[in-house]
């Protein structure tokens, strides 16, 4: 089987862009992959957070991922700074890499105009620890949006860069895509988001769920109830299209057009069908709540078999370089 790598940082709650995106295609092909899953902690401290929290949120996103479905019999799942090899092979790519290579990441540009005050080095060089996570167990496939296909390429070239130098030991990583496009925030402004106050969370309680949709942006063109609509432009629809069957949607389609289905009761439907959706998750994510310990076991045994594979590859990888006494 193929192995597969992807990543996902512990810096907020887990929300349904998330699940869309990524984690409801991470469940999917865990049956026929060998999957490799990573709470990335040491990509979340490259911008501000909150130390009292890193702990906390770890094993919360821990808890979020094993109640959505990733299971432990199937997929590894770990705690990056828990396998420090991550680390050291990020250092010795770090000396096969160009400076312009890494200059011109357009990540590190948007992310530094959003952390203007705290720039660092880490910032700079987070697309290096990205190809480290990867390489580091031979990944093949990754799968990822379309805002990390940059990184990935970077993942390729270190990938070629070394094994020219040093002789072949890398695969050159290919994209999983997700079909899921970038799921919009309930703003309708930009990608779904904690920080930007405009997400569902995939834990969400009922009450909380329907207030937000509640207040959720729709087509701006209807002003009047019996305005007709255009739902190929509604976010509400775009989400009807991930939660609600065919039917659904195309009766819904319809009556938009016609006028002959108000937003309210559009958004009513569409929290109706995600309460339902998420309830089995929020059941299982309550179980994990009252045994934490379970996690922790899920995420050391992870990490240790993750040691096992990153302590080859890096004895492999010191023999290339001469490194080995």
């Amino acid at each position: 089987m193929a192995r597969v790598f992807s990543g996902i940082q512990p810096t907020g709650e887990l929300h349904i862009g998330n699940y869309l995106g990524a984690i409801r295609n991470w469940v999917a092909i865990q049956d026929d992959h060998h999957c490799i899953y990573s709470i990335v902690d040491y990509h979340s401290i490259t911008v501000p957070f909150e130390k009292k929290l890193a702990a906390s949120r770890i094993r919360e996103l821990a808890m979020g991922l094993l109640a959505c479905g990733v299971d432990p019999e199937k997929a590894l799942l770990f705690v990056q700074s828990d396998v420090p090899q991550h680390t050291e092979l990020a250092w010795i790519f770090n000396c096969v890499t160009p400076m312009g290579e890494l200059s011109r990441q357009t990540q590190f540009k948007s992310k530094s105009e959003q952390h203007a005050e705290s720039i660092n080095v880490g910032l700079f060089t987070y697309p290096v620890l990205q190809a480290a996570d990867i390489l580091l167990y031979g990944a093949s496939l990754v799968p990822v949006g379309e805002d990390q296909e940059q990184h990935l390429e970077l993942s390729r070239e270190i990938a070629r860069k070394f094994n020219a130098r040093f002789g072949k030991l890398f695969p050159e990583p290919r994209t999983m895509f997700s079909s899921t496009p970038r799921i919009r925030g309930l703003d309708g402004k930009a990608k779904m988001s904690k920080s930007l106050d405009n997400h569902i969370a995939v834990d969400e309680d009922e009450k909380k769920l329907r207030k937000k949709l509640a207040r959720a942006f729709t087509d701006p063109s209807r002003v009047q109830r019996d305005d007709p609509g255009d739902p190929s432009i509604c976010n509400i629809y775009t989400l009807h299209g991930f939660f609600s069957d065919e039917p659904t949607c195309q009766e819904i389609d319809g009556a938009c057009r016609k006028a002959e289905i108000g937003c309210v009761d559009c958004k009513k439907k569409l929290g109706d069908t995600m309460i339902e959706h998420f309830r089995p998750i929020r059941e299982r994510w309550a179980k994990l709540r009252a045994k934490p310990n379970e996690v922790d076991d899920v995420l050391a045994a992870g990490a240790e078999r993750c040691r096992g594979i990153a302590h080859e590859t890096m004895a492999k990888v010191k023999k290339k370089m001469g490194l080995t006494r």
